[in-house]
């Protein structure tokens, strides 16, 4: 994972910040012997414009969106673990001879045109994970590499700075809802479970074994192409269609709400392909990996029939994804009504959370 925490303080407490195109939420975990408790957890809007296909475009506004975040929860800890995704980061699997890290580092660092489309890897922030010995060859071993350039990565670390915080941990968008799942979920090292995460401009899509990551992609199919959708055909505001989409209509005929149900779910036929296509390649490139289990999260997996239209789909029991099943929360800053409508807009956020220094 893409870790910069060398370059920053260390705080003990850490606070998740997951910044999207359309929205900014922190997730604030506290850890004891008893276990993990989200102490706060706060949604706010982010103005269109500020970020655009994962490229931050005005850091003045961010940081100012940040302060705002933090004031309004209460959070009084500076130090913060984030991500990147979507286009803004590489991730690659390949197979190399065995060696040790040192050795591994160096000719990922030297022979990096070979892995990443970089010419220089000064340019770069990269990590990467041994995933273990490959399958087919036991001289040889599976690797995760991840990268990102250095002035994508550096304007959201400038902009966190400029809120008066301090990264400690940036992670990876991909993988942060393994932790998630690994803290929640029993699993079967044997098992292979998807994990989808809609949101606003980017779908992701990682597939875990093990607790292990062994394949990802992400496209750019996600909320916002309902939105619109919704927005053109309804006449509406961005707003107006962005509400709809997840709640329906607050007042209208049986008739009217059915044709609305059906539309949502017509747009959001695009986005479901895409991940059949996307399960298709991978049953096609892992063999006999058998998928037990869809995990969805993300704001526009709450749209009614969605989980059930891709469990049909691809034949998989598909499910929204449940930060709480061993996470408590804080029922003095949480309000216990809002628990069931915000497990997948804030699991993001919540794995996030969960991390520690130290953790690969």
């Amino acid at each position: 994972m893409l870790n910069v925490k060398d370059i920053f303080s260390r705080k003990k407490n850490l606070v998740g910040l997951d910044i999207g195109s359309s929205s900014l939420k922190l997730g604030e975990i506290i850890s004891s012997s008893r276990g993990h408790i989200l102490n706060r957890f706060l949604q706010i809007p982010l103005p269109k414009g500020i970020i655009i296909d994962g490229v931050l475009a005005d850091s003045g506004a961010l940081s100012l969106k940040i302060k705002e975040l933090f004031k309004n929860s209460g959070c009084k800890h500076k130090g913060i673990v984030t991500s990147l995704g979507g286009s803004s980061v590489i991730i690659k699997k390949v197979t190399l001879d065995q060696m040790n890290e040192e050795e591994l580092r160096d000719l990922i660092h030297d022979e990096a045109g070979k892995y990443l489309p970089f010419d220089n890897m000064e340019d770069v922030y990269y990590d990467f994970q041994i995933l273990g010995d490959n399958n087919y060859n036991p001289n040889q071993m599976d690797i995760i590499i991840v990268a990102a350039k250095k002035d994508v990565v550096n304007s959201y670390l400038e902009a966190i700075t400029a809120a008066g915080l301090n990264v400690v941990i940036m992670d990876v968008a991909p993988f942060v809802l393994e932790t998630v799942y690994e803290t929640n979920y029993e699993f079967d090292n044997d098992k292979t479970v998807v994990i989808i995460n809609i949101g606003a401009s980017v779908t992701g899509i990682n597939v875990v074994k093990g607790g292990m990551s062994i394949f990802t992609r992400d496209f750019a199919l996600a909320g916002n192409t309902i939105t619109e959708s919704l927005q053109e055909k309804y006449k509406l505001t961005f707003d107006e269609a962005e509400k709809i989409k997840i709640e329906g209509l607050p007042k209208g005929s049986e008739e009217d709400n059915l044709d609305l149900k059906n539309s949502i779910l017509d747009f959001a036929k695009p986005i479901c392909l895409e991940i059949e296509r996307t399960i298709d390649y991978f049953h096609s490139t892992f063999g006999g990996e058998y998928v037990k289990r869809i995990l969805l999260s993300g704001g526009s997996a709450k749209i009614p029939n969605l989980v059930t239209t891709l469990s049909e789909k691809l034949n998989v029991r598909a499910e929204l994804i449940d930060p709480f099943l061993k996470i408590g929360y804080s029922k003095r800053n949480i309000d216990a009504k809002n628990i069931e409508s915000i497990k997948p807009i804030a699991a993001t956020v919540i794995g996030l959370g969960l991390r520690k220094i130290g953790d690969k």
